[in-house]
């Protein structure tokens, strides 16, 4: 009697499992929808309001009513609170997770007409608040990124006492080194044609110091990493780096999307929404890998276990709806964003500028960590000379 209770519940708790595995493409849809939806309240949203004559308070500042109202959402930070602290298949708040939809639609209609009706005094402290949140995305994102890097460094390149050549982490590194050092050579040649583009040429001179000494440090004897994962990381700086040039204000004087601006707006619209595909996937794909942001070891999994972190997940796609609103709003809560523009201004710029210096020197440190770590160890604590082979 008592097994075929316990097979009852094993079977309970495998349906719930797969609910909850499920449950992350609805939340994923719903993100993506979230922000498309925002993006058409900034572009559009007065052409809707302005014949809702309900929205008194919204129609004090008419010009920006739909511009940071529109894009900041707190559904998502709603999520976060609800699930917070859930460990269990059996709990309520599992199931909340996975199921209640209709009830979750009700509450994200009413989170989105909320940020309508109230006064704008809160909007603009939501606002500085999504400024922090977007901040610690970006921190969070690069912590995912590098560790993704480190998997393909290890599961890619030999290992060192076995002295076998791994073609697979030979053709991405060879392939990584020629696109980073390929882009940067177009960035020049694109975005630096005089000398008077002095931005562009400090944005790609800096970007090309950080793939050298990544490149030079990740080869030292002491650190020997091999070439792979600062090949990798390389390219991923100079697309930083491109996208912090891509940042810049159209009508500065090296412009760099004039040939984009020549062209039907057909091309404005596709990057836009690639863009936005974009940085949703990596949103997801931080928020599914709770992992990278655990300090401390997990026990094994037990089968009545959630199979990922609630909050974690949440918390990523709350921070990740403040950092595309930051996107939409270019960072700036009390100036309107030209239609089908996406993180274009000086302080979008100079954001992503800091973020690729960033991204190189936390890569850096993780790199020359061990040695250093090493070092201190030994000279906290004297004993007899050791010969370490290198």
């Amino acid at each position: 009697m008592e097994s075929t209770v316990g097979l009852v519940e094993i079977r309970e708790n495998e349906k719930r499992k797969k609910q909850s595995l499920r449950a992350r493409y609805v939340y994923g849809f719903v993100f993506f929808a979230t922000n498309i939806l925002a993006w058409v309240l900034r572009d559009y949203g007065n052409i809707v309001l302005d014949e809702l004559h309900y929205f008194r308070i919204c129609r004090k500042k008419e010009e920006d009513c739909s511009h940071s109202k529109g894009v900041l959402r707190i559904f998502f930070s709603f999520m976060f609170f609800t699930t917070l602290g859930t460990r269990k298949l059996n709990q309520v708040r599992n199931s909340w997770h996975s199921n209640w939809w209709i009830l979750k639609l009700v509450l994200y209609l009413l989170s989105v007409m909320v940020s309508f009706l109230i006064p704008d005094v809160y909007i603009h402290i939501y606002g500085e608040i999504a400024r922090i949140g977007a901040g610690i995305f970006l921190v969070l994102q690069l912590v995912s990124v590098i560790e993704f890097i480190t998997w393909c460094n290890d599961n890619w390149m030999p290992d060192s006492q076995t002295k076998q050549c791994d073609l697979i982490g030979l053709f991405f590194a060879t392939i990584s080194c020629l696109v980073s050092y390929f882009g940067i050579v177009a960035m020049y040649f694109m975005y630096a044609p005089e000398t008077s583009c002095t931005f562009n040429i400090f944005f790609i001179t800096w970007t090309t110091i950080l793939v050298n000494v990544l490149m030079i440090v990740s080869l030292h004897s002491k650190v020997n990493r091999g070439l792979l994962s600062s090949a990798i990381m390389s390219s991923y700086i100079v697309f930083l780096c491109w996208s912090t040039i891509q940042s810049e204000p159209l009508n500065d004087k090296c412009k760099t999307r004039k040939w984009i601006s020549n062209n039907s707006d057909w091309t404005t619209v596709l990057g836009f929404l690639i863009a936005v595909f974009a940085i949703v996937m990596a949103t997801l794909s931080t928020g599914t890998d709770s992992k990278s942001f655990q300090f401390r070891e997990v026990e094994a999994e037990s089968d009545d276990e959630v199979p990922y972190q609630y909050e974690v997940f949440h918390f990523i796609l709350s921070i990740g709806a403040m950092y595309f609103a930051m996107l939409f709003i270019s960072w700036e809560l009390d100036h309107t964003t030209k239609r089908w523009s996406i993180d274009v201004g000086w302080i979008s710029t100079w954001v992503k500028f800091i973020n690729e210096t960033f991204a190189a020197s936390l890569f850096l440190w993780k790199l020359i960590s061990p040695v250093v770590l090493n070092k201190d160890i030994q000279t906290e604590e004297p004993s007899p000379p050791i010969r370490i082979s290198i």
